[in-house]
């Protein structure tokens, strides 16, 4: 009976393991979804429709670290010592678009 015990206990554990990995998974594919939705609706104007290729007034942003996305989209600067692949000052600010950095993030890193 006390072996029983033990085995259930461990097929708890293993299966609430496996429950936290898929949870983690679907907050991820959720966040890229929505970061997806974002770049389509507020960055393609500028931006390829595929983030690896450069678009017609900005460049490729495939792989942008959140620090660089924070800096031009919430301000339209860079962050500091950051070296930008076309020095310009065109892009407009997105401040309403706050909450949706790590979204995007998620999606461009995808």
């Amino acid at each position: 009976m006390k072996k029983l015990m033990i085995l259930f206990g461990l097929s708890v554990i293993m299966i609430a393991a496996c429950s936290d990995d898929d949870g983690a998974k679907s907050e991820t594919k959720r966040e890229v979804q929505r970061g997806r939705a974002v770049y389509l609706a507020n960055c393609v104007a500028c931006h390829n429709n595929d983030p690896s290729r450069d678009g017609p007034i900005g460049p490729a942003i495939k792989g942008s670290l959140r620090e660089l996305l924070l800096a031009r989209v919430l301000t339209s600067d860079y962050p500091p010592n950051y070296r930008p692949k076309r020095p310009t000052k065109i892009m407009p600010q997105f401040p309403f678009l706050k909450d949706e950095i790590p979204n995007l993030a998620a999606y461009l890193n995808n």
